[in-house]
């Protein structure tokens, strides 16, 4: 493995084949991978493509990171349809990269098997729980259940109606589950009373994250049955819903995976916050010990919390801020739980 990198690349974007771009100064190419004085960081998304303002982007980010502050080559791929998962792998694997970083739950199948016929490269599977302990897969997970409690228990406190709602992707990835359990719970947690509207994509992973049509439509139903806060928890699914709230006067929204004030300004009349993981740093973090030969194999658990209110701050009463902090608190302590 390679331990120690000079500097060589800066981060430039250009077009290439296969839906793929990457980054590199004019004397580094993907041809050079195999020098052990290149460090070289390779993406596969999921269906979700890079520039989703949330879940593939954010992950992205990261692996920018890396190209400014370690002068890694860096490159991504985005999979149009999930049979190419492995083959979008090879395609870095076979090019001698240093570190493959897969996006999303349903890549954890090919990413394992991958490992395993490149046993010299590091894989960072994001939302990717590892059974097994490999030496060479680090499976980055979020405990997005507490990242929801605390959305939900500002909803529940910022609601005037008593009716506050999720849009959400599929039930078939385990994080959406836990966005949208820990939002009811957070919710329920300030009142016991309160009305929830939970909607999941009913398409499968192919379409559930990159559908804002039905998202805003989803939204606009919640709405029209009284819901003055909606929290959208679905890649472009849940864009939609939040673009969809920001034509409502009175209504807020909540985001997800990042902040979301920074990604999707369509959302601004509504953004109130976001719940988010914080993937960017966490993606950095791991390549960072795969460069210094300190890579984890295993579980490697990332953090989450609520963004900034943006200019909503004003709006979030000191006694709600106030209460959150707590409830924070408690969350980080164990004294209160998500029953996730």
């Amino acid at each position: 493995m390679k331990k120690f990198y000079t500097v060589f690349a800066v981060l430039a974007i250009a077009a290439l084949a296969l839906s793929a771009c990457g980054g590199a100064s004019a004397d580094v190419s993907e041809d050079n991978c195999a020098d052990e004085a290149v460090l070289c960081v390779g993406l596969v998304t999921d269906v979700g493509e890079v520039d989703d303002k949330s879940f593939n982007q954010s992950a992205w980010e990261g692996v920018q990171q890396a190209a400014d502050e370690l002068g890694a080559f860096v490159k991504y791929v985005e999979t149009k349809d999930a049979k190419d998962y492995a083959a979008n792998i090879q395609l870095f694997a076979e090019k001698d990269y240093d570190v493959i970083v897969t996006v999303g739950f349903a890549l954890g199948e090919a990413t394992v098997g991958e490992s395993a016929n490149y046993p010299g490269i590091n894989f960072i599977g994001v939302d990717q729980w590892q059974g097994e302990e490999l030496a060479n897969v680090a499976g980055l997970l979020f405990p997005e259940d507490k990242a929801g409690f605390l959305a939900g228990a500002l909803a529940a406190q910022m609601s005037e109606t008593g009716t506050i709602a999720a849009v959400l992707g599929t039930d078939l990835v385990p994080p959406v589950v836990a966005f949208k359990e820990g939002y009811e719970a957070g919710a329920l947690y300030i009142n016991p009373d309160i009305n929830l509207i939970s909607t999941y994509h009913p398409g499968g992973m192919d379409v559930a994250f990159v559908d804002p049509e039905w998202g805003a439509t989803t939204a606009k139903q919640a709405l029209d049955q009284g819901a003055d806060v909606v929290f959208g928890a679905g890649g472009k699914t849940g864009n939609g819903a939040l673009i969809e709230v920001a034509s409502h006067e009175g209504a807020f929204c909540i985001g997800v995976d990042s902040d979301q004030w920074e990604t999707v300004p369509e959302a601004h009349p509504c953004l109130i916050t976001s719940a988010m993981k914080l993937i960017t740093p966490g993606v950095f973090e791991l390549i960072s010990a795969s460069a210094a030969g300190e890579f984890p194999g295993g579980n490697y658990f990332g953090t989450t919390g609520l963004a900034s209110f943006h200019d909503f701050d004003s709006s979030v009463p000191q006694e709600v801020k106030d209460k959150l902090a707590e409830i924070d608190a408690g969350l980080l302590d164990g004294s209160i739980s998500t029953g996730y």
